[in-house]
């Protein structure tokens, strides 16, 4: 470990030293980095054809996709997202552990617990998209976005049903117990089962490969972008280098915790999750409380700016295409990556863990990413604070630019004294656990692609670990399109790959509902 952290370190001693004296390493950094990303996000978020001829910024592809999927398998599985919501929550809370011990097979294959598994998962899509990326999204959409945000995660908990199902039936054991899963093996092994051996190897390796590069993205730079913005904010540090500098300290942090693996990643999330998202709940609810007299008058915006906003017909696909890639960024329903983490758990069934997936999308974005916006509505009142419609999610308070975070700092600030700190600590924290949840995701597909090997292991982690420090130092608005891209990128093949498989999910789901039922009796 220590042999590692020396050559990370001196990958980046250059760029200590290079400095132009206008000109800090952040600015470097996001020159370079900016037209990667631009190129990028032209490529996957495509536009529906025709759809420029409804709403002038086009639809795009991707979100069509992504929503025509989850409400087919939110009718076909009969709202399983409804019908089925409590026997996820009794999956989850050990209800029917002992269903699993009962089984004549064995139980030894998968690391980690139902509730670990989903902390994980959680921890990959609870993060900076619940308060960054709301924020953005209001800022560009304005209140109705929320609205949208709130059906893309309803519908999205029966895509993340499916793909986690999956995920555990087609994960590989190696020999010494550790689980290899997610969409790149069941777009293999799952497609090959039906007689598509050959696609199911190209989507498998196109969705391994986006996935690495999500994981440098949405799951890292994303994150780390976040918590530099924050902490430069509450500290008022004004150094052209102070977001690398962040940057780096945070590399280190999470580098401690990675190299640990899943085992050590679960056991650090079980513990950091619950406790961060309990109390940026409270601080929420304690904000909306205070404020009760006002709820209805956000819910009125949300609701009103969802369905009749002043540019018609296009600005309401415009705030409905806003609402849905904040949210599916957010909740990553239909992207697969949470089936990765949720392949390493300990069961026989795997519908019995995609029925605790499906909680994901709720707490993300049903409950955490709305208690962000009513928060946010309640304190701009209308429009009393700053303006929506910023078409780069800047907005003005106060005379000066905020962005992302700042925004949603600001709103906290509004009504709690001691705010700016604590959303700072979430933000880092929210920031830290999704960076550790990704760069499991990452590896998996990593090694998918390059094997299961120490060298393939480290070389993954000495990139992953860089992009924390080009994250930190990137403009937000090109940060944040290149890791849209990226997260939204996986739908394509895993989409494709859902389509085909849903009809043994069914089969899954039938065999742990008869096995409920005897161990009930």
């Amino acid at each position: 470990m220590k042999k590692f952290f020396t050559t990370v370190s001196l990958f980046f001693t250059p760029f200590l030293f290079a400095q132009e004296q206008n000109q800090g390493l952040d600015s470097k950094i996001n020159e370079a980095f900016t037209p990667i990303a631009d190129a990028w996000g032209k490529i996957v978020l495509h536009k529906f054809p025709f759809s420029s001829l409804i709403f002038e910024g086009g639809i795009p592809t991707i979100i069509v996709l992504l929503v025509s999927g989850a409400l087919f398998f939110t009718v076909y599985f009969g709202f399983i997202n409804v019908r089925r919501f409590p026997l996820a929550i009794g999956v989850v809370s050990g209800k029917y552990d002992k269903l699993e011990k009962k089984s004549s097979k064995s139980n030894s294959d998968g690391e980690v617990s139902h509730f670990q598994a989903l902390s994980t998962a959680v921890s990959g899509t609870v993060g900076n998209g619940n308060i960054a990326g709301v924020a953005l999204a209001i800022a560009i959409g304005g209140p109705g976005a929320t609205f949208w945000m709130i059906v893309c995660g309803l519908i999205g908990m029966s895509s993340k049903f499916v793909e986690c199902t999956l995920g555990v039936k087609y994960r590989d054991v190696g020999n010494d117990g550790t689980v290899y899963g997610g969409p790149m093996y069941y777009l293999t092994k799952g497609l090959k089962e039906i007689g598509l051996p050959r696609i199911g190897k190209i989507l498998g390796f196109v969705f391994a490969a986006l996935c690495v590069g999500a994981s440098f993205g949405g799951g890292n730079a994303a994150q780390s972008n976040t918590a530099a913005l924050s902490i430069v904010d509450l500290f008022g540090l004004t150094g052209s280098s102070a977001r690398t500098f962040i940057g780096i300290i945070m590399m280190v942090f999470v580098g401690v915790i990675i190299i640990g693996g899943i085992k050590r990643i679960a056991s650090i999330t079980e513990k950091i999750v619950p406790f961060m998202a309990i109390m940026y709940i409270a601080c929420c609810l304690y904000i909306i409380f205070s404020n009760l007299s006002f709820v209805d008058d956000a819910f009125s915006q949300i609701i009103f700016g969802a369905f009749t906003p002043a540019a018609g017909l296009g600005g309401l696909l415009g705030v409905l295409v806003v609402g849905f890639q904040r949210a599916a960024f957010s909740n990553e329903a239909g992207a697969g990556s949470a089936a990765i983490a949720h392949s390493a758990v300990k069961t026989k069934y795997a519908a019995s863990e995609g029925l605790v997936a499906l909680l994901e999308p709720f707490i993300d974005t049903v409950v955490i990413c709305t208690m962000t916006a009513l928060v946010i509505i309640i304190f701009n009142g209308d429009t009393t604070a700053f303006d929506y419609g910023g078409l780069d999610g800047k907005v003005f308070i106060e005379g000066v630019a905020v962005e992302g975070p700042q925004i949603t700092q600001k709103a906290f600030s509004n009504y709690i004294s001691f705010a700016g700190p604590f959303l700072t600590l979430a933000i880092v924290l929210f920031a830290i656990s999704t960076m550790i949840s990704w760069s499991y995701y990452g590896l998996q597909s990593w090694m998918f692609i390059f094997g299961k090997t120490k060298w393939s292991d480290l070389t993954y982690k000495f990139l992953f670990l860089s992009f924390i420090v080009i994250g930190a130092a990137g403009d937000m608005s090109s940060v944040w399109g290149f890791s849209d891209a990226m997260i939204l990128a996986l739908v394509f093949p895993n989409m494709i790959g859902l389509f085909f498989l849903y009809p043994k999910v069914k089969e899954e789901l039938a065999k742990y509902l008869d096995a409920i039922k005897s161990f009930s009796k």
